[in-house]
């Protein structure tokens, strides 16, 4: 039901059964790299693409949430996913490879979480049994489309991103074991000009801001409800400006709760430019080490805001600035 203006929440609190997050070679060499299913070594996955090296890790965590959940892919209602790359490809050949019914969706890299509140939508309403949701990104594709091919060599400064490459997917469902769904903020798109496709932590962070305000506003609560606050994709650069906007706003974030997703899935010895980014980067950690954690009962709630930037190769030519959305989920350990 809708609580505010902007808050879905969830009476029957749809279960996350299983989770899936598959990574390749950096990610492999990240302090996270336990919480993955599969690890990749090469980037392309002994294909003659990149973009079918994509669509390869997608299929991997799809069936891999399916078989962890106990469930055959007859039993899923609706597969949710989107990519970066053009028509969404990876998402759609994917779900050719499923086969199940598939709704795609586009939130840049805010997808993770934009399909897990919709899955967890259409589970609340009795809409769905079982809902498949994912994403997924490649360094080498997403650079190629986004800004230069990394065969250029092209140099980059110290606030880019690194795109990352991995996929992370979520069965939710009715009931079950497993951490739950409670509530879901659907962002608004915000733009403050930015036009600087290597600067995208300062792009997305007012967006970011904007719905964890939101969140916040519309459920009556207080940061100090969670036990973790993470964004998806600001790293180095774009996350201390979240924070910054959200105390101005009066919602001040203890530094001890408030950390994001670019920031954790690599090491400061892997000197990737200003941190994390891209679909898999909230997808992996958030489908990986954060609900990880929520099952042993190291957290009692957590809330994830996947930020994304919604520009394209097209708008970047002709001038345009950069408009951002976040969405959030609330999630909370059913121990």
């Amino acid at each position: 039901m809708l609580q505010g203006n902007q808050t879905w929440v969830f009476p029957t609190q749809p279960v996350i059964i299983s989770s899936a997050a598959v990574g390749g070679p950096h990610e492999a060499k990240g302090p996270l790299a336990e919480d993955f299913d599969i690890l990749h070594e090469d980037l392309w996955l002994g294909e003659d693409s990149l973009e079918k090296a994509e669509k390869k890790m997608l299929e991997q965590a799809c069936e891999k949430a399916i078989e962890k959940a106990n469930l055959s892919k007859d039993s899923i209602t609706f597969m949710l996913a989107g990519d970066l790359i053009n028509q969404t490809t990876p998402s759609s050949f994917s779900a050719r490879t499923v086969g199940v019914p598939f709704l795609g969706i586009f939130g840049a890299c805010s997808t993770s979480m934009q399909g897990l509140a919709l899955a967890a939508q259409l589970v609340d309403s009795k809409a769905a049994k079982y809902v498949l949701a994912g994403t997924s990104s490649h360094n080498s594709t997403a650079e190629k489309q986004f800004r230069y091919p990394n065969e250029y060599g092209a140099q980059k400064p110290p606030t880019a991103h690194w795109t990352v490459t991995g996929a992370g997917t979520a069965v939710v469902g009715a009931s079950g074991n497993g951490p739950r769904v409670t509530a879901a903020t659907i962002g608004r798109v915000v733009d403050m000009g930015v036009k600087d496709p290597f600067n995208m932590g300062a792009a997305m962070a007012p967006a970011a801001a904007d719905t964890i305000e939101a969140h916040f506003r519309d459920l009556n609560i207080q940061p100090d409800h969670y036990d973790l606050i993470v964004t998806g994709d600001l790293a180095k650069v774009g996350h201390p400006i979240a924070a910054e906007l959200l105390e101005k706003r009066g919602f001040a974030i203890p530094e001890g709760i408030f950390t994001d997703c670019g920031l954790l899935i690599y090491s400061k010895d892997q000197k990737l430019f200003a941190g994390g980014s891209g679909c898999a980067c909230c997808a992996t950690v958030t489908y990986g080490h954060l609900l990880n954690r929520l099952r042993k009962g190291e957290w009692k709630r957590i809330l994830v805001i996947a930020t994304g930037a919604l520009l394209s190769p097209l708008t970047f030519q002709q001038k345009e600035s950069i408009p951002c959305i976040a969405h959030a989920v609330s999630i909370e350990s059913s121990l």
